[in-house]
Parts: structure tokens; sequence; C-alpha cells
């Protein structure tokens, strides 16, 4: 039988939702065809001024 799930280098919505409950960042990247470009995201209860 073959597999038909394909591994990425990016985390699912799930997966990333975990690690910002854990307090690590995530980054959340744009399509490449757009401007190409991510942002860190982090829960604000964990972020300090």
């Amino acid at each position: 039988m073959t597999s038909t799930t394909t591994k990425t280098p990016f985390a699912t919505v799930e997966e990333a939702i975990e690690e910002i409950r854990a307090g690590r960042f995530v980054v959340v990247v744009d399509d490449p065809d757009r401007e190409n470009e991510g942002d860190l995201v982090i829960a604000a209860q964990f972020a300090t001024p």
C-alpha cells in the first residue's frame, strides 16, 4: 500500500497551537507567491514588556 501522507517542514495548526500554549514562539508564514515573509507569534501572557 502506498502512503498518501506527505511530510512537510511545516507544523499543523494543532501543533502550532500546542507550541503557543506551552509559551513557545511559532513562525507563521505566508504564501511564497506573496511577500514570502513570516511573523513571530507568542501568547501575550508569556510576553514581558
